[in-house]
């Protein structure tokens, strides 16, 4: 029988037979549990899966207080991905856990798939793939796309992702402006209110992370301030967005469309959004490309290797935010 510290793996992507991957962990002592995350997983669940774990390599799972209290051997949690609203920061503080995400790795991946919402939406991909496969052929007709050439894109949240975003946009010679109140300097583009950025915009385009501040923050009075006809596009986090306010919106003809890669509560079964055709959605998977998925897996390892090796932090890989000073906007 296997013995040793156990490192509890949620990520789905993870191979214990991958010599690059599971061997790292097992060669260097541990022993590997995997459960993958598959979108619900409550606290009581999660405290079973830590018992005696040391570490832990993560995606969505909820690490409450409850958690934090009841795994006291934890010492360090890697979080794929660079969102740690899924965590109880301050319980983490108070137990002594170590945070980490993996910054820097899945912007590109991100912003490509924020394209491909954005595309689809405008030409009306879906809307007009659905038509075709039920035996409707109408060109020129209700289905008619719009052309993005021109259009005005609003961004809120110019970190990693939302540049990168800016940069694909710039080959179609849109105007840009910027809602991101953590910036003085959003250099080449223009800054504006998020009140202007709504009125103003015909795509807007959310990447920012959910904190306090920006829970809710596109709501009833924000939609009715829109620009009529707007499609917006959310692969941050789904609770910014008032789901019930949009799916309002979108019935009234306001909002001409959303892409939406993520929700206030995943998967998301009960939304009405759903049942709209206007709304393009995908399963969270925005920052996930073969690519980004390797470069956070082994960059978790690292992390989690080298920091129960040696209780330090690598330099530029630990990304909590100081509590008394968390940014209103933080980075994504």
């Amino acid at each position: 029988m296997a013995i040793g510290p156990v490192i509890l793996i949620t990520w789905p992507r993870f191979r214990a037979d991958d010599p690059e991957t599971g061997g790292r962990l097992t060669s260097a002592g541990y022993r590997v549990r995997h459960a993958p995350y598959g979108g619900r997983r409550c606290p009581e669940e999660l405290i079973e899966l830590l018992d005696g774990a040391v570490g832990a390599i993560v995606s969505g799972d909820p690490f409450t207080a409850e958690v934090f209290a009841a795994s006291p051997l934890l010492r360090v949690v890697a979080r794929t991905g660079v969102g740690l609203d899924s965590i109880d920061t301050d319980a983490a503080e108070e137990a002594g856990v170590t945070l980490f995400t993996t910054p820097g790795l899945n912007h590109d991946a991100c912003a490509d798939h924020t394209m491909a919402l954005i595309l689809a939406l405008v030409r009306r991909l879906v809307e007009n793939d659905a038509a075709v496969r039920k035996g409707h052929w109408d060109r020129a007709g209700r289905l008619s796309g719009g052309e993005l050439t021109g259009a005005r894109v609003g961004l809120i949240g110019l970190g990693r992702i939302g540049r990168a975003v800016a940069r694909r946009l710039e080959g179609f010679e849109v105007e840009i402006l910027v809602y991101d109140p953590q910036t003085t300097d959003a250099s080449p583009y223009e800054l504006t209110t998020l009140d202007d950025l709504m009125h103003w915009s015909d795509v807007i385009s959310i990447h920012c992370p959910l904190t306090p501040a920006t829970r809710n923050m596109i709501g009833r009075r924000q939609l009715a301030s829109a620009r009529p006809g707007l499609i917006l596009i959310n692969t941050a986090r789904g609770a910014i967005v008032d789901e019930v306010a949009l799916a309002a919106a979108i019935r009234s003809g306001q909002v001409a469309g959303a892409g939406l890669d993520v929700f206030a509560v995943e998967p998301p079964h009960d939304s009405e959004l759903l049942r709209l055709p206007e709304v393009v959605v995908s399963p969270h998977i925005a920052g996930l490309s073969h690519e980004s998925m390797r470069l956070m897996l082994d960059r978790c390892i690292d992390n989690v290797l080298e920091f129960l090796d040696n209780p330090q932090a690598p330099e530029g890989t630990l990304t909590i935010p100081t509590l008394d000073s968390e940014p209103v906007l933080p980075r994504r």
